[in-house]
């Protein structure tokens, strides 16, 4: 029985985070496109490099 809540816990907590790395890809893409439009290269790497971040760690969360 313990094995079984710990599991659900876990499932909960992954679904958390899928949700909270999606909010944060979609913040990241707003800022990518306002450097974008602003020509702002140094943001636009910055943006790129978290946006790869987030991608990797929802591949790992096997959520995209």
């Amino acid at each position: 029985m313990k094995q079984l809540m710990n599991l659900a816990k876990k499932l909960e907590v992954e679904k958390e985070k899928k949700a909270v790395l999606r909010l944060e890809m979609d913040y990241e893409l707003a800022t990518l496109f306002d450097a974008i439009n602003e020509k702002n290269e140094k943001q636009k790497k910055l943006s790129k490099q978290k946006l790869e971040r987030i991608r990797q760690e929802l591949l790992r969360l096997n959520a995209l």
